[in-house]
């Protein structure tokens, strides 16, 4: 699935929340060497979830687009 366009986001910030425009994305807890596994996550009709692995929230922003965070750090793009 990470294939297909499925944002990735981590939380190296250790940041309470994160704000993301994707309903449907990957989070892979702390930046290399220090991820836990890649896990995907689909907030379905929600507006938040908790990942199982980090506990990190993550809040759905209709103002963001799909790709994007905030804090804009939080965004993986060293797949």
């Amino acid at each position: 699935m990470a294939d297909k366009g499925i944002p990735h986001f981590h939380n190296s910030g250790g940041f309470p929340a994160i704000s993301i425009g994707a309903r449907e994305f990957q989070c892979i807890g702390a930046l290399p060497p220090y991820d836990h596994p890649h896990v995907y996550l689909d907030m379905g009709d929600d507006k938040e979830i908790v990942c199982p692995y980090c506990s990190t929230l993550f809040r759905h922003d209709e103002q963001l687009a799909a790709g994007k965070a905030e804090p804009a750090e939080c965004l993986y793009q060293g797949r």
